[in-house]
């Protein structure tokens, strides 16, 4: 099997820097979707299903020789999804909420092969815990802006807030894009040529990544 031409449905601006990291061309196919949680709908079947309506979005609009990229991530506090804050007083209100206390991080990766008509689906969750920063320090951080378009309303890689102080999982993953799973799927494809994700991340994140073996050997871990 070949590796199409590579379309990432998606308009956050970490998706698109996160994919050229890796090299491959790929172009832009933005959708707009009702983010609004279904009735009694859990973290994880929220996140896949919008990933999912994120790359059938995209399908209608792109030519069958291709492949989607697709994902969601939503912040999970006690059962509570965290959602993108509506405003700075709210985003400083989750900010506030989530101090030095842990919550989850899912995201959904989706990979839709459309003429071949199969879907690749990685759920990704990690486990982060913020640091005890004060309320002066949430304010500045409000006030950049940054908070506005993120879930749970802060970004693990800001360098001047820099909120968590401990972390399990894939930090990839709760910037937006689990590098190495999506790696892992990519490698299906044989004229795809591998590349070391974890030395990606430690380049760009300056992070080194203790699971990205694990990963790549198919676990279904964070």
């Amino acid at each position: 099997m070949i590796l199409p031409s590579i379309w990432l449905a998606s308009a956050s601006p970490r998706r698109h820097e996160m994919l050229k990291w890796i090299g491959l061309p790929f172009k832009i196919m933005a959708v707009n979707l009702d983010e609004s949680l279904h009735p009694k709908e859990n973290p994880t079947d929220y996140v896949k299903r919008l990933a999912n309506e994120k790359a059938l979005a995209a399908s209608l609009k792109i030519n069958p020789a291709a492949l989607i990229i697709a994902a969601d991530t939503t912040v999970v506090y006690r059962g509570e999804i965290l959602g993108k804050p509506a405003d700075k007083t709210d985003a400083f209100r989750i900010i506030q909420k989530i101090r030095s206390d842990f919550h989850q991080v899912i995201t959904c990766l989706v990979l839709f092969n459309i003429r071949e008509k199969t879907k690749k689906i990685e759920i990704c969750t990690s486990l982060v815990k913020m640091r005890n920063y004060s309320d002066e320090e949430i304010q500045t951080y409000v006030q950049s802006g940054d908070p506005l378009d993120k879930a749970g309303a802060y970004a693990i890689q800001h360098p001047d807030f820099s909120p968590v102080v401990d972390f399990r999982g894939c930090f990839a993953s709760v910037m937006g894009m689990p590098l190495c799973h999506l790696e892992r799927n990519l490698r299906l494809y044989a004229d795809y040529q591998p590349l070391a994700m974890h030395k990606i991340c430690q380049k760009y994140l300056d992070y080194t990544c203790p699971i990205h073996e694990r990963i790549l050997n198919g676990e279904n871990i964070g």
